[in-house]
């Protein structure tokens, strides 16, 4: 019997693959599943077992699952067909024998007005329908999703955006990563639903502060409408249905819809989440060796 982290060609999954080797789990009884296998071929140099799986493919997804006894659903990509995809994942977990199925969803998932959320929803609610072990990963937002854009904010001098004074509980991906395998290697998950967030959390205006102090560099926090923030997304080139979902992201957080104050994630890992300003730093670093 094996652990199946699926999506592990991502960098969330191939980061549960790597807790899962710190944690102890025998490279054997790993399991990482997902369409670029050129991209895991350094968990397979470590013994990790390598296989092919593609959402849009069933074969492949019971061929992934076979002898499984937990699996991990890295949430998928494919908008609009997601929740499809990751019901037949868990079906085929469920008919290989797996007793135990986690997925990554989004915070709040069963009340937001998150539209990224809808198709979470859709998935726990299909995932529950199954009657299968599930347990729920609302993962918060990662530092990576701004990190990522440091390029932008460098070049324009501003984060932009239309969360207001909406705060942000974010966290490492690595962290999430951690707390997968955390329910992935211990007992009493069952029935679980974790609200994931950073133990501190953040305003853009509070990022553009810290990118600011950590660049030396003035970097200001323009805040704009949602209709402002789509308009601007489109014309740097980002499909208008994209654009309109990542826009809509920043109203939920002006709600308040990315706040997570549970401290489960920091309870599953066992130690204190990353904060903001080392992220920034080390995202920085980065850059200045490219």
């Amino acid at each position: 019997m094996s652990i199946v982290v699926t999506g592990a060609t991502g960098h969330l999954g191939h980061l549960v693959v790597e807790s899962l080797l710190t944690a102890g789990v025998p490279a054997p009884e790993i399991v990482a599943g997902g369409r670029n296998l050129a991209v895991v071929q350094d968990l397979a140099a470590r013994g990790v077992v390598v296989r092919s799986l593609d959402y849009s493919d069933p074969e492949s997804i019971v061929a992934a699952v076979a002898g499984a006894e937990k699996v991990l659903i890295v949430s998928g990509t494919e908008m609009g067909r997601r929740v499809g995809q990751h019901t037949a994942v868990a079906r085929a977990a469920l008919d290989a024998g797996a007793t135990s199925i986690a997925y990554t969803s989004a915070p709040h998932a069963d009340t937001t007005s998150l539209r990224l959320a809808d198709e979470h929803r859709g998935t726990e609610e299909a995932i529950r329908a199954l009657g299968a072990p599930f347990t729920f990963l609302r993962n918060g937002w990662y530092f990576e999703n701004y990190t990522s854009r440091l390029p932008v904010y460098l070049d324009q001098g501003a984060v932009v955006g239309a969360a207001g004074d909406g705060r942000i509980s974010g966290a490492d991906r690595a962290d999430y990563a951690a707390a997968a395998a955390a329910v992935l290697t211990t007992d009493g998950h069952e029935g679980a639903i974790y609200e994931l967030g950073g133990d501190t959390s953040f305003t853009l205006a509070e990022l553009a502060a810290v990118v600011s102090e950590s660049s030396g560099r003035e970097i200001a926090y323009q805040g704009v409408s949602v209709p402002e923030l789509t308009a601007i997304l489109t014309g740097a080139g980002i499909p208008a249905p994209v654009a309109e979902v990542l826009a809509d992201s920043d109203r939920s957080i002006h709600e308040g819809e990315l706040f997570v104050d549970t401290g489960d994630l920091s309870r599953l890992i066992g130690r204190p989440t990353g904060r903001l300003r080392p992220a920034v730093a080390a995202a920085l670093q980065a850059l200045s060796r490219i």
